[in-house]
């Protein structure tokens, strides 16, 4: 079974080759604008928009919707600690879902520490 890979760096530029998936848990009030999704808005737009629009339509989600969409691109899943940071959340409950949901279902994920 694969094991989540932990490095240091940047969630924003993933490591790797082959199609990669940029992960990010948001709040479900509508508040965009604090955190990591800062950054993701400095390289593409296109996340914010797409939230934007999930909130307005209240569109159900989880790390299932992900690992999905991951096996059919074939792609690996990338994040930071998410759920962690402003949220204040513990990696403690996060890992274990993201373990679950994606890594056991074959799903090859990198957890990014920021910094050098």
């Amino acid at each position: 079974m694969r094991e989540i890979a932990y490095v240091r760096g940047d969630a924003t530029a993933p490591r790797g080759r082959g199609t990669r998936i940029i992960a990010h848990v948001c709040n479900d009030r509508g508040g965009w604008g604090k955190g990591f999704v800062l950054a993701l808005s400095r390289r593409w737009p296109e996340p914010e928009a797409a939230y934007r629009r999930w909130h307005r339509e209240r569109a159900g989600n989880d790390f299932g919707l992900l690992a999905d969409k991951a096996a059919e691109l074939g792609a690996s899943v990338h994040m930071p600690r998410i759920g962690c940071g402003l949220a204040g959340g513990s990696w403690g409950r996060v890992e274990p879902l993201v373990r679950k949901r994606l890594v056991e279902r074959g799903t090859e994920v990198t957890v990014y520490d920021f910094g050098a």
